[in-house]
């Protein structure tokens, strides 16, 4: 066992010297410690974020409004100002047009690149097929597309016309991605014939038409070949094969493979003729809060959540976090294992904010071994590696050495709670290297909590509050905690904070979903304590939302799939993991009167889950129980379950007196005679 807060890593006199937030410091005229520079962050917030501009010379126009006005939920940011998030992303194109800024991999070991000049080049090309198309300010382009250049490219070249990106990966089934697009009802749709994961290739033609069928909104389809087909033949010699021809750019085919279709009355075109007109590069100015993307994070109840952020707010805050607490810049290449499904995919393209060439990967992350990570790191000179913190831990027991990694300064983590072991391992494995763990979410697309050069990294500890981020623990009666685990709260606002949840013409689905709680205050979900100097530990999350993989997805998906069965008259999902473990995922299930649940039924089960949701969404264990416990108003108890399953007495998890059936709590208990499969 390694004792949470042992030290491991000490930055260097010359770490701290050349930190860029020792430099933006400098800059400001403060003095001092961090923890000092991040109390001004948020006594001041408006100084703050105009500092975070004006240092950043960020490519727009400031208004004459307020920096900030109006509380939680509501802040309105740099009111009069106009941006745009791919006019900041591009910005070094017309003086560093030869500046590496897109390396593409897969699992078989193709490669290809792009300089920043040809990445301009092909968003402007995409730019002006998506016009053709009749893609303008506001419109919403919904890509199915794994962690490819042409998604990339797409993203940017949607930002760039004002209009929405939302993206889903191609592992999700068919009913979770509809869920999501018909929510937004998009103008266009860009997907993959198919994908390949973990050695296997996976048709995804038919799904595509499934989804495209169930968006009645869309006026056109953008097609992107699979991995195979956009294989070319002889470029081997440099290495660029599947994701891009020799040349690096991507999805360049040959003219006689543009192909016009329709399929359930919308035209379908090929990417090849989308981005077959070269065309002028422009931005179009958007107000700060204007919506950028869409991204979803699934609650309890109801569809997943639609969570509209604004070009402003990202690019002052991936700005921020990027540059000051994982300190990176333009000497740096930025890798973090994602797919185009999680929030860390629109994190790690942010690279390109702050000058580093970011590096995609399409594919498994242990395929055809535990460490193909940590070779791709190695060949591609990664400088900031990051992944999820059961990866990590997965390294961890497979006893790997990683080497090769001489750029390597800094491993970040996320997704769910590293454990102190998992601390200790990368700094035995790899000592001159900083270990960030961060924590945050998809509703913000950043950290609140995570590691800055400035300061130590303890085992099981993450060393800092973010700057701009109030973070605070919470009892639940609202007093601070300081040593003591409560509720992750935000007593300030962000401006990545939601503008919007999309179709909620009110607020009111927003306000319930982070201030019902704490009126005026944001209750994030997870676990926390902060210790009297400033770090952190994170202890998973506090509601029942199901984390596989660093896949947030709701348990209401989960019962729309299990409860079409007529076999089954009620579920219950319970995710177990916690502090860094990924945990099992344990399905249980009520049978109908004269159903059984036999090896037939599971496995019907089992591929209905995977195919409806994802592979990662399959459960460890199917478990037939007499009731499902409900409360006295007919809500199913998640949350005390888990507890029970983590060892809480049931009368200590759960209310009996507010249940309706609390007799089935003893099916529930570790070790409870029921049937599982």
């Amino acid at each position: 066992m390694v004792e949470e807060g042992a030290p491991l890593w000490e930055p260097s006199p010359e770490i701290v010297r050349n930190a860029k937030v020792t430099r933006y410091a400098e800059w400001l005229g403060r003095t001092g410690d961090y923890e000092s520079l991040w109390q001004w962050s948020v006594d001041a917030p408006e100084e703050f974020w105009t500092s975070i501009w004006d240092y950043f010379e960020v490519v727009g126009e400031r208004g004459d409004g307020p920096v900030m006005s109006g509380g939680m939920p509501g802040t309105e940011w740099f009111a009069g100002s106009t941006l745009n998030y791919a006019a900041n992303a591009l910005r070094g194109a017309a003086d560093d047009p030869g500046r590496l800024a897109v390396v593409s991999r897969d699992e078989a070991g193709g490669r290809g690149a792009l300089t920043l000049g040809e990445l301009a080049e092909e968003v402007a090309r995409v730019r002006a097929g998506l016009a053709a198309l009749g893609v303008g300010r506001g419109d919403r382009v919904a890509a199915y597309v794994p962690n490819v250049p042409e998604a990339l490219v797409a993203f940017l070249a949607t930002a760039s016309l004002g209009a929405i990106w939302s993206s889903c990966s191609p592992d999700f089934g068919a009913p979770s991605v509809i869920d999501r697009f018909t929510q937004i009802e998009p103008k266009v749709l860009v997907a993959v014939d198919g994908y390949d994961y973990n050695g296997r290739s996976f048709d995804r033609s038919t799904v595509v038409q499934d989804i495209a069928a169930k968006l009645p909104t869309l006026v056109a389809q953008v097609r992107i070949p699979s991995r195979a087909a956009r294989s070319t033949p002889g470029a081997g010699a440099t290495g660029a094969t599947d994701a891009a021809d020799a040349t690096g750019r991507p999805g360049a085919v040959s003219p006689d493979e543009t192909v016009t279709v329709t399929a359930h009355g919308v035209r379908t075109v090929s990417w090849a003729e989308v981005r077959a007109v070269a065309g002028p590069l422009a931005f179009e100015p958007v107000p700060f809060g204007h919506p950028l993307w869409i991204v979803y994070s699934s609650g309890t109840t109801g569809l997943p959540k639609p969570i509209v952020h604004g070009h402003g707010g990202v690019v002052l805050e991936h700005l921020k976090a990027l540059s000051f607490h994982q300190d990176l810049g333009e000497d740096d290449v930025f890798f973090w294992y994602t797919t185009t499904g999680w929030m860390m995919w629109n994190y790690l393209v942010g690279g390109l904010l702050v000058g580093s060439a970011v590096v995609l990967y399409d594919g498994a992350a242990t395929y055809p071994e535990t460490g193909a990570l940590w070779r791709l790191a190695a060949e591609e000179g990664v400088t900031y590696f990051g992944t999820g913190a059961p990866y990590v831990i997965a390294s961890m027991k497979a006893d790997l050495e990683p080497s090769g990694l001489d750029r390597l300064r800094g491993l970040g983590s996320t997704g769910s709670p590293l454990p102190p072991e998992g601390f200790a391992w990368v700094h035995d494995t790899l000592p001159e290297v900083q270990l960030g763990s961060f924590s945050g979410g998809t509703d913000v697309c950043t950290g609140f909590v995570g590691a800055v050069p400035l300061l130590p990294v303890r085992a099981g500890v993450i060393p800092c509050r973010c700057l701009g981020a109030r973070v605070e623990s919470f009892d639940p009666s609202g007093v601070p905690l300081v040593g003591e685990v409560g509720e992750l709260v935000l007593t300030l606002p962000m401006p990545s904070m939601p503008v919007m949840f999309w179709n909620d013409p009110d607020g009111s689905r927003y306000r319930d979903s982070y201030f019902a709680e704490y009126p005026g205050v944001w209750r994030h979900g997870d676990w926390i304590k902060i210790l009297p100097d400033g770090g952190c530990v994170i202890y998973g999350r506090s509601d029942s939302t199901l984390n596989r993989g660093g896949v947030r997805m709701g348990t209401s998906e989960f019962y729309r799939v299990v409860e079409r069965f007529e076999e089954i008259t009620d579920s219950l999902v319970i995710d177990t993991g916690q502090l860094g473990q990924e945990g099992r995922l344990l399905l249980y299930v009520t049978m109908a009167e004269t159903a059984t649940l036999d090896d037939d039924l599971v496995a019907r089960l089992r591929r209905e889950l995977r195919e409806g949701l994802s592979p990662r969404h399959v459960p460890n264990e199917i478990i037939e129980v007499p009731g499902i416990p409900r409360t006295l108003s007919g809500k199913k108890l998640e949350v005390p379950i888990r507890k029970i399953l983590l060892g809480v007495a049931p009368e200590k998890a759960a209310n009996l007196d507010a249940m309706a059936n609390p007799e089935v709590l003893s099916h529930f208990v570790p070790g409870a005679d029921v049937t599982r499969h």
